[in-house]
């Protein structure tokens, strides 16, 4: 099997950038962390997967990361929200495993109330629901919140981007519209849940938040007791294609 790319146009003139493997069975869709790409290891590794054992995976980037075009400041949930589902309702058929990481284990939530009907399975890898709100305003500090109030954004110092990043009003704001905690949350489909415990930026009390506001009887919550935010060593990724081969197979 090879994998393909290409672009799928939007309607404002962006574009976002895909790259996918015709293969068997359900398709694993990989949506990334806020200000991350397709690119991680993670990802890489789900390509990896699927090229070698003829699996169906669907990965691409959000308005205004990687290879997507787009002002990153420009970004919210709802946008990076229609960006989802654009992608599988243009790029996919049959059924769809989703796999999300950080912010993308919110947006995967997000996709599977609002397309029910095509979701046989989700993992989420320290899935940061409602982390706006949650976990990004209560560590902002007095100078960012001013900065935000004043400017409508704040550069947070990023240790992988040495220019750091904007966290803009129009992100916090429209997260608060898409919180799900404290639940209930109507996804009935199996779920596994990876989760570093000692993780900084979602606490694994989060995660567990999460796990018990979702409805499905059929979720199992791993904590990676040394585990990061990341979850990209070896034997994580191992864990990851792990759940990823049991849940397709169900």
């Amino acid at each position: 099997m090879t994998e393909i790319a290409g672009l799928l146009p939007r309607s404002d003139g962006e574009a976002l950038a895909w790259r996918k493997v015709e293969g068997y069975g359900p398709t694993a869709v990989w949506l990334g962390g806020f200000h991350s790409d397709m690119t991680g290891t993670k990802a890489e590794a789900l390509a990896e997967l699927a090229v070698n054992q003829g699996r169906s995976l669907l990965r691409f980037d959000y308005l205004g990361h990687g290879q997507s075009s787009g002002d990153f400041r420009t970004g919210t949930i709802s946008r990076w929200r229609e960006d989802c589902l654009a992608a599988i309702d243009q790029l996919t058929e049959g059924p769809l495993v989703l796999v999300g990481s950080s912010m993308g284990g919110w947006l995967a939530c997000l996709v599977a109330l609002a397309r029910p009907e095509r979701i046989k399975a989700l993992i989420l890898i320290a899935p940061a629901a409602d982390f706006t709100e949650a976990l990004m305003e209560p560590e902002l500090s007095p100078e960012a919140k001013a900065a935000i109030a004043a400017e409508g954004e704040w550069i947070r110092p990023s240790e992988y981007d040495g220019d750091g990043y904007p966290i803009t009003r129009r992100l916090l704001e429209d997260g608060r519209g898409w919180s799900i905690l404290p639940g209930p949350v109507e996804i009935t489909v199996p779920i596994r849940i990876l989760q570093g415990g000692q993780d900084p930026d979602v606490p694994w009390s989060h995660a567990l938040k999460l796990a018990h506001a979702l409805t499905s009887q059929d979720l199992v919550f791993s904590l990676i007791k040394d585990g990061d935010h990341r979850l990209s060593r070896p034997e994580d990724i191992a864990r990851l294609i792990l759940a990823l081969q049991e849940v397709c197979d169900l």
